[in-house]
């Protein structure tokens, strides 16, 4: 997900941020979401599922699954953190995510 993530944030920068960065108004995580939001997180739940043990809490786990990548690309976006070692933080935070759970 995190590759994925990164590329479409390279791919379409302006469009990663009127989605992703810019305050928009709408409602998130709450059942007035509009249903493309719902069936989006929907997506990346199904995927982190597998994955989220018998904590209770698989929502929260795709949560924070979803923040790691999205902190990476917005900080290295900004020039807080250095492009060129991007791919090694993915492959640490993927690696980290998936043996703790």
């Amino acid at each position: 997900m995190g590759g994925a993530y990164t590329a479409f944030a390279r791919r379409r920068p302006a469009l990663y941020d009127a989605m992703l960065t810019h305050h928009v108004g709408l409602p998130f995580a709450t059942p007035e979401a509009p249903s493309a939001l719902r069936e989006a997180f929907g997506e990346l739940l199904r995927a982190v599922e597998p994955v989220a043990g018998a904590d209770g809490a698989p929502d929260v786990l795709t949560e924070t699954h979803w923040a790691g990548p999205h902190g990476l690309v917005t900080l290295m976006r900004s020039g807080r953190l250095p492009e060129e070692a991007h791919e090694r933080r993915l492959a640490l935070m993927n690696a980290r995510f998936t043996s703790a759970v």
